[in-house]
């Protein structure tokens, strides 16, 4: 289900009698006995998953009778195609930008979120978000209050944990492309990795574009989005340039990581703004 975002058998909740049937029981009797066999490695599992042919099929439909006939893809003629969870959408920003820490285990921490988002819950308490690698741990590791649940995982469908949730219902909505474009997790994320892209590539705007996306979304750009980045950057360079206090606001309230003082903060807000663009890009943030 993790992987093609269906099981075979579709209602992981219900196995009974109200369940459905699995689309493919041969292929779940081989995966158990395979599991079995391997002496319950859930790693070799996932590996011989999606090193399979069938996962790393294109998303795109082969045929559109094949498209009309399987909307769903319950008989996985193309590859999976679904957005990430909201963990991983901000693991992910955190990845690519330098900053996610590695750590294993330890107690919960309480990055960003949103001023006195606790106190309109009517309690007493008051939420005081983590300063250092707390901000950066994984979400896994997030304090979680169930009458407040972080803001920012709970805008992209991450479950309130009331109660057991098998299959999550993943939305699309405009407030989630906002909290992308203004959240401070995305923002310091996004100012981070311009930093990084900055100084690499100081003088081309195109590589800089193209190694951003190449980040983001695990593949290269063609020509015709690297220009478009490219004219992005250029765009804003020229903004920034014309008001050089608002590229130093910009930087200034983008988090708690340092900044890098050598870097042009001209050239680090334009090329920051085109990363904020590129976190929103559907490629950025859906498996594929």
């Amino acid at each position: 289900q993790l992987f093609f975002g269906r099981g075979i058998v579709a209602t992981p909740e219900d196995f009974g009698t109200q369940g459905e049937l699995p689309t493919h029981p041969e292929l779940l009797d081989w995966l158990a006995i395979h599991f079995r066999e391997t002496g319950w490695d859930w790693r070799a599992l996932c590996r011989e998953i999606v090193l399979s042919s069938t996962y790393r099929q294109s998303t795109l439909p082969k045929n559109p009778v094949a498209l009309a006939e399987d909307p769903e893809n319950r008989w996985l003629g193309r590859g999976p195609r679904q957005r990430l969870s909201a963990e991983q959408l901000r693991d992910q920003a955190l990845s690519v930008a330098g900053l996610l820490s590695r750590e294993i285990g330890g107690p919960s921490v309480k990055p960003y979120q949103p001023h006195g988002i606790w106190e309109e819950s009517g309690t007493q308490h008051t939420y005081r978000p983590d300063t250092g690698v707390g901000l950066y741990r994984r979400s896994l590791y997030t304090f979680w209050r169930r009458t407040m649940p972080p803001a920012n995982l709970a805008i992209f469908d991450a479950p309130s944990r009331e109660y057991c949730q098998m299959r999550r219902v993943v939305t699309s909505t405009p407030q989630q492309l906002l909290a992308i474009l203004n959240d401070v997790q995305f923002v310091e994320a996004s100012r981070c990795l311009a930093e990084n892209l900055v100084a690499a590539h100081p003088d081309a705007d195109t590589d800089r574009a193209a190694d951003a996306f190449r980040r983001l979304t695990g593949l290269d750009p063609d020509a015709g989005m690297t220009d478009r980045l490219a004219e992005f950057i250029k765009a804003d360079r020229a903004e920034f340039s014309r008001e050089p206090e608002r590229a130093k606001d910009l930087i200034a309230h983008s988090g708690s990581a340092p900044t890098r003082a050598d870097l042009d903060p001209v050239e680090v807000a334009a090329t920051t703004a085109m990363v904020r663009a590129l976190f929103a890009y559907d490629g950025a943030m859906s498996k594929r």
